[in-house]
């Protein structure tokens, strides 16, 4: 087999023989398959996203207090984070290359769950259920997309994410049109999503199935030279890159969970004004995302962080001070700035405990989540006691926690294609 000839649809070849080492160091990135990973990234998280959007919803029709809602995030939360990196050690060792329609379909039952539930215990299930599908698939996608990537595994992984940046925010808004008019009952037409997830994700699991024997290859004759620690240098990298995790998803939890309430209060802004504030917010981004994977293929995992975490350092101090004008401007560098970093973060973990890309990569998804919801509740608390303005003052300094960065090992080789 040639390179040309491996660079044809790899969707619709799916039973290719396998190719030699040689071939597959020259193989070029699957762009089509990266995209429908992509897509169906998208709907995963426009799924995952429509629960707390529709809290309203059920406050109302299960008369519900904030003690509830909190139990029904936890939920979620717990079942989506928790199980990722286990999931991922589970397939490291025993690969199930249908994982991914599987986890899809249990997610279809929870949407069904949810729409038909009648009482708090089944709204529990639906999002205990909506969790582990995600919990499934961001493990064992994140391993498709690298073994698609041609040895450009950071803009592998920026393609990957970018669509479930996308689809987090188009669950709020599709929410609004939708359920909130509509009631209970139209959770249901998102079934039709997770059906179409499904029908896309087996055709991926076939390539996938077929193609794991030349991952196996891959691996031995990547571009990128994996790096080769002791166990105790490899344990302390990880806590930094854990480190970095939190300072990026603290911070930014608390410009997408509390963003329109700063607008409104600080600057009067109607509802509809601070939203559109917070979808410019949420474009940088899904910007900031596509970037960062190419930038580390090019000049490193490592300049990558530092520029991404320490570089929001001075437009987040800024930010508490700024005009109204320069808020949006300054949202919107911290969210490209800031969202460049999740895929070098992930991929120089990968690189850093090669043959554990399930085990790393459902750690990582497990905690940006989990980190999420814990900043949510946290930053929340804090600002019932003191003002939002406070909590962006205070939270202006986490990007310092950037300079954690220093202590991490050299790659072995930067990625130039």
């Amino acid at each position: 087999m040639t390179p040309d000839e491996i660079q044809t649809s790899v969707i619709d070849a799916p039973y290719a023989a396998p190719a030699s080492p040689t071939v597959i160091a020259k193989e070029s990135v699957a762009l089509s398959l990266l995209f429908a990973l992509s897509f169906c990234h998208l709907l995963n998280d426009m799924i995952a996203s429509l629960v707390p959007a529709i809290y309203p919803v059920f406050r109302d029709v299960f008369q519900l207090n904030y003690a509830q809602i909190g139990l029904i995030t936890l939920t979620y939360q717990c079942s989506a984070s928790i199980l990722q990196p286990l999931v991922g050690l589970y397939t490291d060792k025993k690969p199930m290359p249908y994982s991914l329609p599987m986890g899809m379909s249990v997610t279809f039952v929870g949407l069904v769950l949810l729409a038909r539930a009648t009482s708090f215990a089944g709204l529990l299930i639906a999002a205990g259920l909506i969790g582990v599908g995600s919990a499934v698939f961001h493990p064992e996608s994140s391993r498709v997309a690298r073994m698609a990537s041609g040895g450009r595994h950071g803009l592998a992984q920026s393609l990957f994410q970018v669509g479930g940046n996308a689809g987090a925010s188009l669950g709020p808004l599709l929410a609004a049109f939708i359920v909130v008019p509509r009631g209970q009952g139209s959770i249901g037409w998102f079934t039709l999503a997770a059906l179409l997830a499904i029908i896309v994700l087996t055709r991926i699991s076939a390539w996938y199935k077929a193609r794991h024997v030349v991952a196996k290859a891959r691996s031995h004759a990547s571009a990128i030279t994996p790096m080769r620690l002791p166990g105790g240098k490899v344990a302390f990298s990880l806590a930094i890159l854990l480190g970095l995790i939190f300072s990026k998803f603290f911070y930014t939890a608390g410009l997408t969970n509390f963003y329109t309430f700063y607008l409104i209060d600080r600057f009067g802004l109607s509802i509809q004004s601070a939203q559109f504030y917070l979808f410019a917010f949420l474009a940088a981004v899904a910007v900031g995302t596509v970037i960062g994977g190419p930038v580390g293929d090019r000049f490193g995992r490592k300049f990558v962080m530092w520029f991404s975490i320490l570089g929001a350092l001075p437009f987040t101090i800024a930010l508490p001070y700024a005009d109204l004008f320069w808020t949006g401007v300054l949202t919107i560098i911290i969210g490209i700035v800031t969202a460049s970093a999740f895929s070098a973060i992930l991929v120089y973990a990968q690189e850093l405990v090669p043959g554990r890309i399930g085990m790393i990569s459902g750690l990582f998804f497990g905690l940006a989540f989990g980190m999420a919801g814990i900043a949510a509740a946290v930053l929340g608390w804090v600002a019932d006691l003191t003002s939002i303005e406070y909590v962006y003052s205070v939270c202006s300094f986490l990007p310092l926690l950037g300079l954690l960065t220093i202590f991490l090992p050299a790659e072995p080789r930067a990625v130039r294609h």
